[in-house]
């Protein structure tokens, strides 16, 4: 009587740990049942799964070509008159009563003077 007393206890004992929620795990291929005792981590501990992050394709870049400036001469002034060329001569301006270099145009013409020492 006393090994049927036991036997029951522990057929109510298993009943009510199987009863519990979190006993059960639903698999693909039906219910299971597992007792044991947990600390710390599982042994083997499991990894999470690796998800690989999303793909984004490469942003789509447009290079313009550069810019092309060509540049325009403005129309050009009537040319004045040329100075006369450098030599071993004076150009005096009758008009202005001055030489060359001070005076830049001479309406009436350059007369040509030999240089004379200061």
């Amino acid at each position: 009587m006393k090994t049927s007393k036991i036997f029951i206890a522990l057929a109510i004992a298993l009943a009510g740990i199987t009863a519990t929620s979190s006993a059960f795990a639903w698999h693909r291929y039906g219910p299971r049942v597992s007792i044991g005792f947990g600390f710390g981590y599982p042994y083997p501990y499991y990894y999470p799964p690796y998800y690989y992050p999303p793909y984004y394709p490469a942003p789509v870049v447009l290079q313009r070509p550069p810019a092309v400036y060509v540049e325009q001469s403005p129309q050009a002034a009537p040319a004045a008159p040329a100075a006369p060329a450098p030599s071993n001569y004076w150009y005096y301006c009758s008009e202005s009563n001055a030489y060359y270099p001070y005076v830049k145009e001479c309406a009436v013409g350059w007369q040509r003077v030999a240089p004379q020492p200061g």
